[in-house]
C-alpha cells in the first residue's frame, strides 16, 4: 500500500495552497488535464493497492463517478468557440458548468456545501409546492423517496443474504458428499425427505453419499477415508481458487472485509467502484466460494459490503441521493445497519452496529430510516428461511438453569481472555499484513492462497471440529446437552445418584464427564490452537473475510472448555464454599452452553472494540435475552484490557496501515500544540499560493495552476493585503475556464479572471473578463493561527471539513487540511508521517 502511493498520481501533500496532488494530468493547466496522464507515466504509477488489492485505474468500468453528471455535455444549441453561441459574458451562477461541484476519486466531500445544496433543493421544492398541484406531488414523491429507498435497500439484501447463505451451505456440504435424490440438496435438506435416519444418526441416511461410497463403494475402512481426505482438499484447494481468481481478475476491490472501506468512505472519502455492480457481482459469488472452501473466515463483514453495494447502485433511481455526497451517506449507513441485520438476523444489533462502529455522521432521521431497512431485511431473510429452523436468529440457545452471581468470576476472566486475544490478533494480523505488503508474497495472491487453504484443509480434516463450517462449530458449542443429545460434547456418564428431577427447569444435573467428552476437549483444544493461528494470517489475503465468526469460534472454544471444567468442578467438589448453597448434588447448575456464547462475546469483542451493539447482537442471535449481564460483563472487560494494549480495533488498525484519511472520532488529541504549528506553509517553504480577486489574467491563473498542484486556492484581496476572500477549487477553477474558452466569444489569455461581486470598469478594447464568483467558497471556515489543535480537531471531525484557513487579525496565513493533522497526530505519536498517503 505505502509502496504504490509514493508512485501513484494520487498523491495528496498540502503546502500551503490546498491539497497537493501529484497527478500529471493536472499540470496542463486545463481541463483536459483533468483527463489525460502524461506520456512519461509507466503504467505501475496507474496502480492502486487498496485492502491489499492491485487496481487499475486507466480503465473504470463500474458505476459513474458519485454526485457527476458528463463533463463533456453542454446544453444543445450552444456552438463551441463562439459559432452560434452567446456573445453576453458568463457567469456560472446563471450558466451552470457541467463538472463543477462535483468530485475527483480518491478526495474528500464537503460536507458543508452537499449539506447547503440540499438544503436550497429542499427550499426550492417546498417554495414550488404552493404553485400547482404537481408540485406539491412532487414535494411528497421527495419526500418518500427516502423510505422508497430504505426498501427496496432491505429487500435487495434480503434476497441476497438469504442466496449466500443457502449457496454457502450447499458447497460446504459438497465437500464431503453429494445428495443422489438432486446434487443441488445440501445433507440436512437430503435426509429430511428420508425415513431412514435415527434421532442419534439423524445425519446418515441412504440419500446421502460420501465421496467413498460413491468412488469405491464403502465409506469404512482406511482406503475410503484417504479418498474422504483427497476429495475434501480437491474441493477446498477448487472453491479458494475460483474465489481469488475471481477477485483478481474481475473486482479488485471484492477482497477483504469492506468494513475499513465503508468506515473510510462514509467519514467523506471518495473511493470510486468500490460499491460499484461488478463489485458486488463478484463479492456475492466469490464470498459463497470462499466461506464454502473452509478457510477461517465468516461472511459477516463481507455482507456488509454487499448491502452498501446495493445501497449505491439503487442510490441512482434517486435524483436527491445521486447528486448529493451527503445525502448518499446517509443511505450508506442505514445499508451498514442492513448488512448486519442479514449476517446474524439482529436488526436492532445492526442499527446499533451502524451508529457505534461504522459511521460518521449519524444524524436522527438516519437512525429512523436505518430500524427500517434493518427490518425489511430481517423479514426478507425469514420468509427465505435459509436456516431451515423456522426462526431469524442463527444460533437459537435455550438454556434451562439460570447464571448465579458467583460466575461472574469466570465470565470475567473469559473477558479478560478476549482482551488479551484481541490484542495479540491485531498486533499478529498487522504484522503479517504489513510484511504480505513489503515482500514478494504480496506480489502472488493466488498462490498465497492456496497455500493457505491446502494447509488449512490438511490439518482441519482429521478434527471434526475443524472439518466443519465456524457457524456450524459454534452452534455445536453454544448447544446445552439434552439427554438424547449424539454430540461428542454430551458424552457424560450416567449419575445414578442424581435426581434429575432436583434441577431448575427441565435440564438434565450436573454429571461426571465420560471419555468421549474428554477426547472432544482435546480436540476442542486443539482446534482453539489452530483457528488462533490460522486466522492471523488468512484475515486479509485476496479473497472475501469476514473476522466476525472466527472470533467468535475462538471464544466460543475458549468459554466451552473453561464452562466444561467448571462443571466438572462443582460436581466433584460441591462442598466448596463457592458451590454450597446454590449448586448441591443432583443439581443443574453450570451451563458450558453459556460459557461458551459469553466467550464468543468476549473475543469478538476484543477484536473490534464494540460494546453495546455486540451485547444486542448476541442477545438477538441467540434469544438468550436473560443473559444480557453476563455479556455486558464479559464484553467491557474484553475491551478494557484490549485497550490496555492499544486502542485501536481491527478496523481501524487496517485503515491506518493502508493510509486511508480517517479521523477516528474515538482517538482523544493529547497535545498542546496549537494550529500555527501545524498549517502550512512552514516557515521554510515557499509562500502561500494564492489568487487575488481580480488583476490576474486567464494565463496568470492558468500558469499558477500549472506550476503547483493544490486542490484549491485561497482568493485574497491582493497580495499585498492578504485579506481574505474565499476559497476555489482547482478543479472548479479549470473546469470553469475551460468552459469560458469554448462557450464565451472573445476569451483570450489576457481576458481578466473576475472573483468580484461587480466587474470594475474595462478599456473598450478589452477582452471580456471571466466572472468566477459563484465558485468562490464565501465563507471558508477559518480558525486564528493560536487556535489550539484539540479545538480544531474536533472542528474536522464534526463538521468533516477538507480544509481550515488560518489567519492573523483577518489576514491570511496558511491553511490546514486533514493531511496535515493526521500527518501531525502521526508524529506526536512517534509514527511514520509519510504513512498517510491522502488527503
Amino acid at each position: 500500500m505505502f509502496r504504490f502511493w509514493k508512485r501513484a498520481n494520487w498523491k495528496y501533500t498540502i503546502l500551503g495552497g490546498g491539497e497537493r496532488m501529484d497527478n500529471a494530468g493536472y499540470n496542463t493547466g486545463s481541463f483536459d488535464g483533468l483527463h489525460q496522464v502524461s506520456d512519461d507515466v509507466d503504467d505501475d504509477d496507474e496502480m492502486v493497492d487498496i485492502a491489499g488489492a492491485t487496481l487499475d485505474f486507466s480503465n473504470t468500468d463500474d458505476d459513474p463517478p458519485l454526485n457527476s453528471g458528463g463533463y463533456e455535455e453542454h446544453s444543445p444549441g450552444r456552438g463551441m468557440n463562439g459559432a452560434g453561441g452567446p456573445t453576453a459574458m458568463m457567469d456560472p451562477l446563471e450558466d451552470p458548468v457541467p463538472g463543477v461541484g462535483t468530485y475527483e476519486d480518491f478526495n474528500t466531500i464537503d460536507w458543508v456545501r452537499e449539506k447547503s445544496k440540499d438544503r436550497d433543493r429542499h427550499r426550492e421544492i417546498t417554495s414550488k409546492s404552493k404553485e400547482s398541484m404537481g408540485a406539491l406531488l412532487h414535494r411528497i414523491s421527495d419526500a418518500f423517496s427516502g423510505w422508497l429507498l430504505m426498501l427496496l435497500v432491505g429487500l435487495m439484501s434480503g434476497a441476497l443474504a438469504g442466496g449466500i447463505d443457502i449457496s454457502a451451505h450447499w458447497l460446504t456440504d459438497m465437500k464431503e458428499g453429494v445428495c443422489l435424490n438432486g446434487f443441488w440438496f445440501n445433507h440436512e435438506h437430503c435426509c429430511w425427505t428420508s425415513n431412514e435416519p435415527t434421532f442419534k444418526e439423524r445425519d446418515k441416511c441412504p440419500d446421502w453419499k460420501s465421496w467413498a461410497e460413491l468412488i469405491v463403494g464403502t465409506g469404512e475402512g482406511g482406503f475410503a477415508y484417504v479418498v474422504n481426505y483427497m476429495m475434501f482438499m480437491f474441493w477446498a484447494l477448487l472453491f479458494s481458487f475460483l474465489a481469488v481468481t475471481l477477485v483478481k481478475s474481475f473486482a479488485p476491490y471484492a477482497c477483504g472485509s469492506g468494513i475499513p472501506e465503508i468506515k473510510t468512505i462514509l467519514s467523506g472519502f471518495i473511493i470510486r467502484g468500490y460499491l460499484g455492480k461488478w463489485t458486488l457481482i463478484v463479492k456475492t459469488i466469490t464470498l459463497v466460494l470462499a466461506v464454502s472452501s473452509g478457510l477461517s473466515l465468516g461472511k459477516e463483514g463481507p455482507l456488509v459490503h454487499v448491502a452498501c453495494c446495493c445501497a449505491n447502485i439503487l442510490c441512482h433511481l434517486f435524483t436527491k441521493y445521486r447528486k448529493n455526497e451527503a445525502k448518499r451517506r446517509e443511505v450508506l449507513s442505514a445499508a451498514a445497519a442492513v448488512g448486519v441485520s442479514v449476517a446474524f438476523g439482529a436488526p436492532i444489533g445492526g442499527v446499533l452496529f451502524s451508529l457505534e462502529e461504522v459511521s460518521y455522521y449519524f444524524p436522527l432521521k438516519t437512525l429512523w430510516r436505518s430500524f427500517f431497512a434493518a427490518l425489511v431485511a430481517a423479514f426478507t431473510l425469514r420468509s427465505i428461511n435459509p436456516f431451515g429452523n423456522s426462526r431469524l436468529v442463527l444460533f437459537y440457545v435455550e438454556f434451562h438453569a439460570p447464571w448465579h452471581l458467583l460466575e461472574l468470576g469466570p465470565f470475567i476472566l473469559l473477558g479478560i481472555f478476549g482482551g488479551l486475544w484481541g490484542a495479540l490478533f491485531i498486533r499478529a494480523n498487522i504484522a503479517w499484513c504489513r510484511r504480505r505488503k513489503t515482500t514478494l508474497l504480496g506480489h502472488y495472491p493466488i498462490v498465497e492462497v492456496l497455500v493457505v487453504a491446502g494447509v488449512t484443509a490438511l490439518v482441519s480434516f482429521p478434527n471434526s471440529y475443524t472439518r466443519m463450517s465456524g457457524a456450524e462449530l459454534i452452534k455445536e458449542l453454544f448447544n446445552d446437552c439434552s439427554l438424547l443429545d449424539s454430540s461428542q460434547l454430551c458424552r457424560y456418564k450416567q449419575d445414578t445418584n442424581a435426581t434429575a428431577g432436583t434441577s431448575a427447569g427441565n435440564g438434565l444435573a450436573d454429571r461426571p464427564a465420560d471419555s468421549g467428552l474428554y477426547t472432544a476437549l482435546w480436540q476442542l483444544s486443539l482446534a482453539l490452537l489452530f483457528k488462533m493461528g490460522i486466522t492471523v494470517v488468512t484475515f486479509g489475503m485476496k479473497v472475501p473475510s469476514g473476522l466476525f465468526i472466527p472470533s467468535m469460534a475462538v471464544g466460543a472454544i475458549a468459554g466451552r472448555l473453561l464452562g466444561v471444567g467448571m462443571e466438572q468442578l462443582a460436581y466433584y467438589n460441591h462442598d466448596w464454599a463457592i458451590f454450597r448453597g446454590w449448586c448441591t448434588p443432583g443439581a443443574d447448575c453450570i451451563t458450558p452452553g453459556l460459557y461458551a456464547m459469553v466467550g464468543a462475546a468476549a473475543c469478538l469483542g476484543g477484536v473490534t472494540r464494540m460494546t453495546v451493539s455486540l451485547v444486542v447482537i448476541m442477545f438477538e442471535l441467540t434469544g438468550g435475552l436473560e443473559y444480557i449481564v453476563p455479556l455486558m460483563a464479559a464484553t467491557m472487560t474484553s475491551k478494557w484490557v484490549a485497550d490496555a494494549f492499544g486502542r485501536e480495533g481491527i478496523y481501524e488498525a487496517h485503515i491506518r496501515l493502508n493510509g486511508y484519511p480517517f479521523l477516528e472520532p474515538k482517538e482523544e488529541f493529547e497535545h498542546k500544540s496549537l494550529a500555527v504549528d501545524v498549517m502550512r506553509p512552514r516557515r521554510a517553504d515557499p509562500a502561500l499560493a494564492v489568487l487575488t480577486q481580480e488583476g490576474m489574467t486567464v494565463e496568470e491563473a492558468e500558469a499558477l495552476v500549472a506550476s503547483t498542484r493544490y486542490s484549491g486556492f485561497p482568493v485574497v484581496v491582493s497580495q499585498e493585503s492578504q485579506r481574505l476572500v474565499g476559497f476555489v477549487l482547482r478543479r472548479d477553477l479549470l473546469i470553469s475556464i475551460d468552459n469560458a474558452r469554448q462557450r464565451q466569444e472573445g476569451v483570450v489569455s489576457s481576458s481578466q479572471v473576475l472573483f468580484t461581486e461587480h466587474p470594475p470598469a474595462q478599456a473598450a478594447d478589452a477582452p471580456p473578463p471571466v466572472r468566477l464568483r459563484s465558485l468562490l467558497d464565501l465563507s471558508p471556515f477559518t480558525v486564528a493561527d493560536h487556535t489550539p489543535m484539540d479545538i480544531t480537531v474536533d472542528i474536522f471531525r464534526k463538521l468533516g471539513l477538507r480544509q481550515c484557513l488560518v489567519t492573523h487579525n483577518g489576514r491570511l496565513l496558511g491553511i490546514i487540511t486533514k493531511k496535515d493533522i493526521l500527518k501531525h497526530m502521526a508524529q506526536m505519536a512517534n509514527r511514520d508521517p509519510d504513512s498517510i498517503l491522502f488527503n
